[in-house]
């Protein structure tokens, strides 16, 4: 297999800080608005502004929101278990961060 005949991957850098609407997210993440909206009501992932006619995210909401499509799609993991692997994960960086932060 040559490699001069694989097509290039192409990416860009994504900021945490940016804010998209509930359409970027659920088509970034290739998934129905619905989905989202389930995984906002289950407290899975959280929307930062909420104006009369739209839902925004953060970035961070992007990464959060391919991890529980993953646990679901990998692990089989119902809606209510996703939220509950994820805030186990949340819980277990943050005793890390402070482990690391003792002298």
């Amino acid at each position: 297999m040559s490699i001069s005949n694989d097509p290039a991957l192409s990416g860009a850098i994504f900021e945490e800080s940016a804010v998209l609407s509930l359409k970027d997210l659920s088509r970034m993440c290739a998934v129905d608005e619905r989905h989202i909206i389930e995984y906002v009501e289950e407290g899975v992932i959280h929307a930062v502004a909420v104006s009369t006619d739209e839902w925004h995210f953060s970035g961070a909401a992007l990464r959060r929101t391919r991890m529980a499509l993953r646990l679901e799609r990998d692990l089989e993991i119902n809606l209510a278990g996703v939220a509950l692997a994820l805030e186990l994960l949340d819980e277990l960086q943050r005793l890390r961060r402070e482990r690391q932060a003792r002298p």
